[in-house]
């Protein structure tokens, strides 16, 4: 179907991006960074340097890419059809799981602010919901979704600025240096055990890309929302986040469910935290709501190249494709009954670091695959070698990153990854039959 939708501006196409990371990634990092301790701040550095070196890989990848299609398109200048199949599969299953985890932490946060103790079957039902509603706001089209996350935005952004600023005055360095390493961890194991939370919550600055279809002048505009979205966000978590733990006790920020509400309170009052935890509420559902657009569009890219089925690429007079979100929302409600948990922080770590695992691969294919868009594009080999310094650091951190999530999300991960491998095998001994079968057709 053919529409005429309006595409996002680069500003739209920024803020979306700066959503998808704060709006999802903030408001329950530092109750999950309580579990190691302020030594987290060195997590922080490195996971800073490495999203800022793989949003400047993705940039590279904006500008010198001639193939269309996101992550996936970036992937087959080097791995041909099989490395767009694989980036697209890879990042649409993290997808599906990161958007779980964004719904699990604003239940959290709802619970707190209404006072109610939710088990872990109600914590799904709740999230299901949220899933559901983000998902159909979405069939209004790309402009609608473009506006509403340019104001829920500002829902984590005006009190994550504000610890980052005037919560120095509430700083007290003995609470701090007190929260260090509070279970004595190995300095190394307690860098990499908090290296996924960290990355986690820069995921989505690579949306610019998996969104480029959705935008106007993709090639200039997806490296400028990709950086300079990465960079203000790692300023903004690195302080915000530190500073956090320098005004709430560390056993106290482990316990609950609304960071940034029970820092509020200790800066001001409970109605002030009260009032940040239902702006981060909405602020969680502003990222959900960019999150199930993105995940439709990487579905939509991947269909429209042949690589998943068609009805993902349907859409409507609003440029929604609408029977495969549907799709998608029961795929979610799947995994969200499937990884309940009673303990609120424990389901969401699980989530986050599998989605970590799957998240990190179509990193690495992009790349590896963007010296080969700069030779296609007659780029100097000065420039190029220059870059392939970049990425050799930047292919390192990801797979550090992947080592950082542990066992059991690199066997979920692998796992995964099997399934594509399997379902890219059967689909080309389809492809080859099927040329057979028209060949011979031909001949008879």
């Amino acid at each position: 179907m053919k529409t005429t939708a309006k595409k996002m501006s680069v500003f739209q196409l920024t803020t979306m991006v700066a959503a998808n990371m704060l709006g999802a990634g903030i408001i329950m990092l530092p109750t999950n960074l309580a579990q190691v301790g302020t030594i987290s701040v060195l997590s922080w550095l490195v996971t800073a340097v490495g999203a800022l070196l793989l949003a400047y890989i993705f940039a590279q990848a904006g500008m010198f890419s001639q193939i269309k299609g996101g992550m996936g398109g970036y992937a087959e200048h080097r791995f041909g059809k099989t490395g767009h199949f694989m980036a697209s599969y890879a990042y649409s299953i993290s997808l599906i799981i990161a958007n779980v985890a964004i719904a699990v932490s604003a239940v959290g946060y709802g619970s707190e602010l209404f006072g109610v103790d939710l088990n872990a079957v109600q914590t799904s039902q709740v999230t299901i919901v949220l899933l559901w509603f983000a998902a159909i706001l979405n069939f209004r089209g790309n402009r609608f979704t473009g506006r509403i996350s340019n104001i829920t935005v500002w829902g984590s952004i005006l009190p994550v600025l504000a610890i980052s600023t005037i919560g120095w005055f509430w700083f007290n360095p003995d609470t701090f240096i007190a929260a260090w390493n509070p279970n004595d961890i190995p300095f190394f194991d307690a860098v990499k055990q908090s290296i996924s939370l960290t990355l986690w919550g820069f995921l989505g600055f690579e949306s610019a890309a998996a969104n480029a279809d959705a935008v106007e002048n993709p090639r200039k505009n997806v490296p400028i929302a990709t950086v300079s979205g990465t960079l203000a966000v790692a300023v903004i978590y690195v302080l915000s986040t530190n500073v956090m733990a320098g005004i709430v006790p560390n056993l106290d920020l482990l316990n609950s469910n609304a960071p940034f509400g029970l820092t509020f309170t200790h800066m001001f009052n409970g109605t002030v935290g009260n009032f940040v935890m239902a702006s981060m509420v909405i602020s969680c559902l502003g990222a959900l709501l960019c999150w199930q657009f993105t995940l439709s569009r990487v579905f939509k890219s991947a269909a429209e190249a042949g690589f998943f089925p068609k009805v993902f690429a349907r859409v409507n007079s609003k440029d929604a494709p609408v029977r495969g979100v549907l799709i998608l929302l029961i795929i979610q409600t799947i995994l969200t009954l499937c990884t309940a948990n009673e303990i609120l922080r424990e389901q969401f770590e699980n989530l986050v670091n599998l989605a970590v695992v799957t998240n990190v691969v179509p990193y690495i294919l992009v790349t590896l695959a963007v010296p080969v868009m700069m030779e296609r594009s007659n780029v100097s080999k000065s420039h190029i070698n220059r870059f392939r310094v970049i990425g050799i650091f930047g292919v390192l951190y990801c797979v550090y990153a992947i080592y950082s999530c542990g066992e059991a999300a690199i066997i979920g991960g692998a796992v995964v990854l099997l399934i594509g491998l399997g379902i890219c095998a059967i689909r080309k001994i389809i492809a080859v039959r099927r040329a057979q079968r028209e060949l011979q057709q031909s001949i008879d």
